[in-house]
């Protein structure tokens, strides 16, 4: 199967590759989305192959071709630092993004599969303690209900709607040992009769196994040795295998992938080949392949499983600092390499 690769930075925008990683190249000028712009999160759509959303610090960004050309998408996020995007698995036209500093943190919504967006009432301070402006890094949707949404806040706490986004409860005041743990990381919701529910802090793991009703606390140094927790990902597909990237700090020196196989209740360390040089940032998986995934570094290294997570192996490309990644099936139909900055 051919991939295109996928990796989004704060300054080169969006980094692709078409060949597994041997090379990679920077979007051609003269489109909507600059070459150097700051993308903070990508998207895959689940209804078009080849088809990618990307949210920037200057709104919401599409390609239709598996990253070669992007166009701006003309809606209520624009001049809006994007840094998150949801979409329902059991419904995709609804879709949901968080947006953060240096503009205010709210929560946006569609319902048309991502043509027209509207702001809600979800609103944080414009300042807060800890990282000054917040910004909604996590966002996750019920598998089963495309309205029950949960939106993770750094810093100010994590905050659930059944409704699709009119009206909210707080979330994080449940939690046993809940004071200062309302930096938000990433959440998660594996898809069971009755949901379970992860949701990572700056320091810790809370985990529900009763649709949030109660939470059991992993506290991060304690558990793993480590104590800053930055990411989750589920494995496609799977209602049981979830990562975490777990790092001793920010930027941090060196990480681990920890691997569930049992939704969260234990977890084992992945072997890493390549030495990271600072905490893991970001995930990337497709439903296509599921055991190939990739992984990378605040500070630009990419690691690919091709195992599901146990086994990853550092790439010789080393990228300016990673924000998120994605890979698609398929290549761009037509692409002109020699006007492209590899």
């Amino acid at each position: 199967m051919q991939k295109t690769l996928l990796v989004s930075t704060d300054g080169q925008a969006i980094m692709r590759s078409h060949d597994g990683g041997t090379n990679w190249y920077r979007i051609n000028v003269g489109q909507d989305l600059e070459y150097d712009d700051c993308v903070r999160c990508l998207l895959v759509d689940p209804r078009q192959n080849g088809a990618i959303w990307a949210g920037s610090e200057r709104g919401l960004f599409r390609s239709e071709d598996c990253g070669a050309h992007w166009h701006q998408v003309d809606c209520a996020l624009n001049g809006f630092a994007v840094w998150k995007l949801a979409v329902s698995e059991s419904n995709p036209d609804y879709m949901y993004a968080g947006t953060g500093s240096p503009t205010r943190a709210a929560f946006f919504r569609s319902t048309d599969g991502g043509k027209t967006w509207e702001q809600t009432d979800l609103l944080m301070p414009e300042r807060c303690a800890g990282v000054s402006r917040p910004r909604m890094l996590a966002l996750a949707v019920n598998p089963r209900d495309p309205l029950d949404v949960w939106v993770g806040v750094e810093a100010g706490g994590l905050f659930r709607s059944r409704d699709g986004g009119d009206h909210w409860q707080a979330i994080h005041p449940q939690w046993p040992d809940h004071a200062g743990n309302t930096d938000i990381h990433s959440i998660l919701i594996l898809d069971a009769q009755v949901p379970v529910v992860l949701a990572l802090v700056v320091n810790a793991l809370y985990r529900s196994v009763d649709d949030g009703r109660t939470w059991t606390r992993f506290h991060a140094r304690e558990t793993w040795g480590l104590r800053y927790a930055r990411v989750l990902m589920r494995k496609p597909g799977s209602d049981r295998d979830v990562l975490i990237g777990i790092g001793d700090g920010t930027p941090g020196t060196t990480t681990l992938i920890l691997q569930s196989r049992d939704a969260g209740e234990t977890w084992q360390s992945a072997e890493l080949a390549g030495d990271p040089n600072s905490c893991l940032w970001a995930f990337g998986a497709h439903r296509a392949d599921p055991d190939m995934m990739m992984a990378g570094t605040k500070f630009g290294h990419l690691f690919i499983s091709a195992d599901g997570g146990r086994h990853w192996a550092k790439q010789r490309r080393e990228f300016s600092e990673i924000t998120d990644m994605a890979w698609l099936p398929g290549v761009p139909a037509q692409w002109d390499l020699p006007h492209e900055t590899q």
